[in-house]
């Protein structure tokens, strides 16, 4: 994979770098994890589009889906050394690199909906965006990523002792694995590429993820319970290579800012939209929806706080964000 990688990359910095000169086109090279058919993708062509609409043509978007060029924290290395230009990640995966997004993992941070897009659209988010730069990662933009929810392959889960000793699939993030300790589970960081064959072959008795990501990796084929608990709401992140935002002129930036404004506003509508299309169909295919008592799970998973002694900063973002109205 890193020598396939290496023989992708030079030539396409190369491009990057020297563009044509003829028709003074750069393209932006982005990569991500996740199917062709789920909204983010979508999205990402709509950024392309837009993009190219507003450049003229002068500036263009070469998307790379379901991890061509390997996981999201393997798509942040990219970034970081330049050999990538753009990519879309969990902040659960970022909170790695930049540890200010650990507290998007705070279980049940956010009072609805309507109060975490007054986070990411206020200055709380603005902030957050701007923290990578010393680890040569720009953010661009936060897309609605939902919440998310329990499901598992035999053992529905109705109340947060139904969790026990059970083996559930985490993403690589500190804070993910700390809920399921505090729930009495045993969190198994599992690569979302290897997720499906783990399931089927019982590595792990469930996981935890939102209503479209559970839909077009068609986990629910095996994983038959599905647990509307909305443990967090983690949004991604649209992020660029510092590197590549130092070599974009003052009027490609903004050219490429509003895209990924434009593009925000109709990932939300996609979102939604894929939502309740994907609970109608995972209930068409038997699986049990189930709607727990929240307030039972908010409960055992308020001690996470603890994790942030000794980092004022952090405890300093929560508080704001606790702060910002519905």
């Amino acid at each position: 994979m890193k020598l396939k990688l290496i023989f992708f990359l030079i030539p396409a910095l190369l491009l990057f770098i020297s563009c044509d000169r003829q028709e003074e086109v750069k393209t932006l090279r982005l990569a991500h994890g996740l199917d062709t058919r789920h909204p983010v993708h979508k999205t990402m062509e709509i950024l392309g589009e837009r993009l190219e609409e507003k450049s003229e043509g002068s500036l263009k978007l070469q998307v790379y889906p379901s991890g061509q060029l390997g996981g999201e924290r393997e798509a942040l290395e990219l970034l970081q050394i330049g050999s990538l230009d753009i990519t879309k990640v969990s902040a659960a995966v970022l909170e790695n690199f930049i540890p200010e997004y650990k507290v998007f993992s705070m279980p049940y941070l956010f009072k609805n909906k309507q109060h975490l897009f007054n986070v990411l659209d206020g200055q709380v988010g603005e902030d957050l965006l701007m923290r990578g730069d010393k680890f040569h990662l720009r953010g661009l933009t936060f897309y609605d990523a939902g919440t998310r929810n329990f499901y598992t392959t035999e053992t529905a889960i109705r109340k947060p002792q139904d969790l026990e000793d059970l083996k559930i699939r985490v993403m690589k993030s500190n804070m993910a694995v700390r809920m399921i300790n505090e729930l009495d589970g045993a969190p198994t960081p599992i690569s979302w590429g290897e997720l499906y064959t783990a399931l089927q072959q019982g590595v792990v008795d469930g996981a935890e993820n939102n209503l479209p990501s559970f839909y077009t990796s068609k986990h629910y084929e095996i994983s038959k319970y599905l647990s509307m608990d909305e443990h967090t709401a983690i949004p991604d992140v649209l992020l660029i290579s510092l590197e590549t935002w130092n070599l974009l002129g003052k009027q490609e930036r903004k050219w490429l800012i509003e895209a990924a404004e434009e593009s925000k506003v109709e990932q939300r509508k996609l979102w939604a939209a894929s939502e309740k299309e994907s609970l109608k169909a995972v209930k068409a295919a038997g699986v049990e929806v189930i709607y727990p008592d929240k307030t039972a799970f908010s409960t055992e998973t308020e001690d996470m706080i603890e994790m942030f002694e000794g980092q004022p900063e952090l405890i300093n973002i929560i508080e704001r964000i606790k702060k910002v109205p519905e």
